[in-house]
């Protein structure tokens, strides 16, 4: 027999011992799997360096083109986004610009948390799992040594290791998901310091521009 069956019947066996509830363990580390790599694909895919983006965006402003402007903050990260949908509403006051721009940094900050509240269940639920399927194997095992009459130690043993074995499994999945989630978390943070840093800077230089503008027009 090859090690690859051997590993699958030992993966069987195992996973027969805590039944359903090992089965929906299972299932919620694939969800949190793929929670997981999405999100850092995601993070990777939606991230830019601030001051890079702050000098182009100054630059370009200075130089009066707007196609350079736009060509600046053209990009597919959250911070390139933002700046690229202010731009758009150059033309507001300043208290309306600084509305739009709260409103752009939720909406992108919405991205990035997206699925995390599913993955923060995940780490709730899966050991709490796990016990009520240690729970339900014991009351399964103490019920089978009733109706037995007679009681042995390595039945009780035996017993209680297999009802173990879903707390066990629960507990695999939720310490791996938590340490993960906070992870992510902190780089959320990062990036909503980045895109309230962003916007400070956004309409301080509309501010700047307004300002000289008038100056010019007197």
């Amino acid at each position: 027999m090859s090690s690859a069956s051997l590993t699958y019947s030992t993966f069987m066996e195992y996973m027969s011992l805590g039944g359903l509830i090992m089965w929906i363990i299972l299932c919620l580390s694939v969800i949190a799997l793929a929670v997981v790599l999405e999100r850092i694909f995601f993070f990777i895919y939606a991230s830019a360096n601030l001051e890079e983006l702050e000098i182009a965006f100054g630059k370009s402003l200075s130089n009066g083109d707007p196609e350079a402007v736009r060509s600046a903050v053209s990009g597919r990260s959250s911070l390139h986004r933002l700046f690229t949908a202010v731009y758009g509403h150059w033309t507001l006051d300043g208290e309306s610009l600084r509305v739009f721009v709260e409103g752009q940094i939720r909406r992108e900050l919405y991205r990035w948390e997206k699925n995390m509240a599913l993955l923060e269940v995940i780490a709730k639920v899966s050991p709490l799992l796990g016990l009520l399927g240690t729970v339900l194997g014991m009351v399964e095992m103490f019920q089978t040594l009733n109706l037995g009459g007679a009681v042995s130690a390595e039945a009780v043993t035996g017993g209680i290791w297999k009802a173990l074995f879903t707390t066990v499994a629960g507990l695999s999945v939720a310490i791996p998901v938590i340490i993960v989630h906070g992870m992510l978390t902190g780089r959320i943070n990062r990036e909503e310091e980045d895109l309230e840093r962003g916007g400070v800077f956004i309409i301080t230089e509309h501010s700047l521009r307004e300002r000289a503008r008038r100056q010019t027009d007197r």
